[in-house]
């Protein structure tokens, strides 16, 4: 029969044991989160997969017949026999992969809206249509200034009115889109951040001293990116298309660019640009896909982290 000291050291071994394996556990845990981190990332739960068919797909119509997305910079021809070609470098700062992104309105336009609409914000008319008047109309000042150029008198309370009405309208406009305009994917946050910018590109008296900033996730810039450029041409999911395909005009799907591409090669097509394999026999071209030179290595590599991340959806 044990005695009463030997049970009560075996009790305290027993209890040393299982906290040490629950420290042990614990290692274990704080390891695997770790590593996961490193390997995946932090996600943000603000941040949704891109799904659904292409916008112009929505449209029905092809890549040919219209301007959305485009930014008619094309990339580099491939290059002639003997021909030396400088080496494209991957060169991304230490903050791509940073958990807080300091974004202004000036960002959020690139991100958001300067695929179609232009670097001036005067769009590509009748299809694309310019911001500039729809934005000077919600200002009294602005308003003010373009009727007395026109030599037109207006009271100023008529004028307010009609500045409160455009106002609504453009707010419809940055959260449900329109008939040709993709439903943007702007938050309230983002919108206010992005209207004084549109306002100072507009020549709003006053506009550029109500800049803002606003904080996002790398994976947010993502989002920006893929859902209001990419999206536009480049459906969610869907086969991957042959070289002769490609030639044909189809256009790959989102959810296959990752395993068709490597990090670097994808932030160079989207930044500079790079011949492209069509056909039969495969052979390199120039290919149709423009190229964002508004956009940086950083924002391109976010892009990618974030199809890495959350996966395209039907």
């Amino acid at each position: 029969m044990r005695t009463s000291q030997s049970v009560k050291s075996h009790s305290t071994r027993s209890e040393k044991r299982h906290s040490l394996r629950l420290v042990v556990l614990g290692s274990m845990l704080m390891l695997a989160s770790s590593l996961l981190g490193q390997s995946a990332g932090t996600r943000d739960i603000s941040v949704t997969a891109v799904e659904g068919e292409s916008w112009i797909r929505h449209l029905n119509r092809s890549f040919n017949e219209t301007s959305m997305g485009k930014t008619w910079d094309l990339g580099p021809a491939p290059s002639e026999p003997g021909e030396f070609v400088p080496a494209w470098q991957l060169q991304l700062s230490q903050e791509y992969k940073a958990q807080v992104i300091t974004l202004h309105g000036a960002d959020l336009y690139r991100l958001s809206c300067r695929g179609c609409h232009g670097e001036s914000g005067r769009g590509v008319p009748p299809e694309i249509n310019s911001i500039i008047g729809p934005v000077q109309a919600t200002s009294v000042a602005a308003t003010l200034q373009l009727l007395k150029k026109a030599g037109r008198d207006v009271s100023p309370s008529d004028v307010a009115a009609l500045s409160r009405d455009s106002k609504t309208q453009l707010l419809q406009r940055l959260h449900n889109g329109g008939e040709n305009m993709p439903r943007p994917i702007l938050n309230e946050a983002e919108i206010r951040a992005l209207i004084p910018y549109l306002e100072q590109l507009s020549a709003v008296p006053g506009a550029e001293r109500n800049q803002i900033a606003i904080n996002e996730s790398p994976y947010r810039v993502g989002e920006h990116i893929v859902k209001s450029t990419c999206h536009v041409c480049h459906g969610a999911t869907g086969p991957n298309p042959d070289p002769q395909q490609i030639l044909d005009g189809a256009i790959p799907p989102l959810s296959t660019l990752t395993t068709r591409v490597g990090l670097s090669e994808f932030v160079r097509k989207v930044t500079c640009g790079a011949p492209v394999i069509m056909g039969t026999p495969a052979t390199p071209y120039r290919g149709r896909m423009p190229v964002f030179t508004y956009l940086s290595q950083d924002e391109a590599a976010q892009a990618y982290m974030y199809l890495l991340l959350y996966p395209p959806r039907d």
